[in-house]
């Protein structure tokens, strides 16, 4: 990818990744390490509620040069256009919104700017309209998959939008099937044991906002440990993503760990909580089971039977009708009687996830990455354009900025380049010493200090 800024045109490509929580941060680092490999990389957290610890960082695998929290009003303020040759918006969209009207006031019509990219972190199943609008104005939207590419391009389409900067790829933590072990030597016949002995192992992806009754939340954990009761050969992990005092993209009111331990008779034996990295546990899942998980595509992707949960009925409030036809739709009953789902080719082909289609062995990222590297190439690029702005949307846009410190010109409001006030010395130092123990490897110190800081 040849530099397109004022930095010499030999130099590696640089890339900013402004990420506003956990998963988004996940998506924004493998997206830029998928579309420029080897490029610099500098990391910028939007401050909020869902901040990633430095555990959360490290979990993702993927190390920023820099690292470090800002407000959207920072973001922008700061923004060098002659400094990175792509930034990643890795985002909510009302913050992606925000984003672009700051870039777009803050570069003008100044013909050598960065390339911006933005999209979704997973499945997209509820307010398609509202998110893709927001995202609008972005030189690239990246759709996760054919069905994706055509459900963006119909609503920009719909609005009289362009739409050329939808651009089809893959979510960038799909794994390579053709990896070691892609089932994992798994006999996937449904025994208790594969050909290593290792047992059959059940894994129930959580997640923190669906459901959201306690009596549904606590109906699955109980599901999932008389699944392990019912087969004592089998290892049944129930899957959570974030650790007690950590936030996620989405808050979790009823946290699973408070769940298990006012659970009656307590976990078996060969059912428990575990954590860490979502490619790691799939690396010995025999059967993933989940609501809605994303982690359902990752799965399928590689080639492990998977099964979406119909317990609490097919519904848009908990997103699993987004796999309706895919042929994993399932209750614990079926799979308390051995059922193993066998899923709909043409359904994971539209998907993006079919193991042998066209979205294996790394072509899955090609497209994208050849449409940034030619932007990047162009000598000038014209000034971001987002669909909303005072003219279409004066009622709506205006209040969106400013819930991110903006003005409807996209200028920083007087006092608000810092949500929260400047920092005390002592916040600073806090905040500065927990990026350096994540930099350094010091993950378990770095939540700590975080924690510290936000006293």
């Amino acid at each position: 990818m040849p530099s397109r800024t004022d930095r010499s045109s030999s130099s590696p490509p640089r890339i900013a990744v402004l990420a506003d929580s956990d998963t988004r941060w996940k998506w924004g680092a493998l997206t830029a390490h998928r579309l420029a490999p080897g490029a610099g990389l500098d990391g910028r957290l939007l401050r909020g509620r869902a901040t990633p610890t430095g555990r959360q960082l490290a979990e993702v695998g993927v190390r920023a040069e820099s690292l470090r929290e800002v407000t959207a009003a920072e973001f922008v303020g700061g923004a060098d256009r002659t400094r990175y040759d792509v930034i990643v918006l890795a985002c909510v969209g009302g913050a992606v919104q925000a984003a672009l009207h700051g870039l777009a006031r803050a570069w003008g019509a100044a013909p050598v700017r960065p390339v911006v990219v933005t999209g979704y972190v997973g499945v997209v199943y509820e307010k398609l309209a509202d998110g893709l609008l927001l995202r609008h104005g972005a030189d690239v939207v990246l759709a996760n998959s054919p069905d994706d590419a055509d459900r963006f391009r119909a609503v920009y389409e719909g609005v009289g939008a362009p739409a050329g900067s939808v651009t089809e790829w893959a979510l960038p933590f799909l794994g390579d099937p053709d990896e070691a072990g892609a089932n994992g030597g798994k006999s996937g016949d449904g025994s208790d044991t594969d050909p290593q002995h290792r047992p059959f192992t059940v894994v129930f992806a959580a997640q923190p906002s669906v459901p959201e009754r306690r009596e549904d939340r606590a109906y699955l954990l109980r599901r999932a440990a008389q699944h392990a009761r019912l087969h004592p050969g089998r290892e049944v992990l129930v899957k959570l993503r974030s650790k007690p005092g950590e936030h996620t993209t989405h808050i979790e009111e009823l946290p699973y760990q408070k769940l298990a331990a006012r659970l009656p008779g307590g976990l078996p034996p060969n059912c428990r909580l575990v954590y860490g990295h979502m490619g790691e546990v799939l690396a010995r899942t025999d059967l993933l089971v989940t609501v809605s998980s994303t982690a359902a595509l990752e799965s399928l992707h590689l080639g492990i039977p998977t099964v979406v949960l119909t317990d609490l009925g097919i519904r848009e409030a908990l997103g699993n009708h987004h796999f309706l036809g895919s042929g994993c739709l399932a209750s614990w009953d079926r799979l308390d009687a051995g059922h193993l789902p066998e899923p709909d080719p043409r359904w994971c082909a539209r998907q993006g996830v079919a193991a042998d289609g066209p979205y294996a062995h790394g072509t899955a990222f090609a497209t994208a990455r050849r449409r940034v590297t030619e932007l990047v190439a162009r000598p000038a690029l014209p000034p971001l354009a987002p669909y909303y702005t005072a003219a279409t949307a004066p009622g709506y846009l205006p209040a969106v900025l400013a819930r991110h410190g903006l003005d409807p010109t996209g200028r920083p409001l007087p006092g608000r380049s810092r949500e929260a006030g400047e920092p005390s010395a002592l916040r600073r130092a806090v905040r500065e010493a927990a990026r350096g123990a994540y930099r350094h490897g010091v993950q378990r110190v770095a939540p700590v200090i975080r924690r510290l800081g936000e006293l």
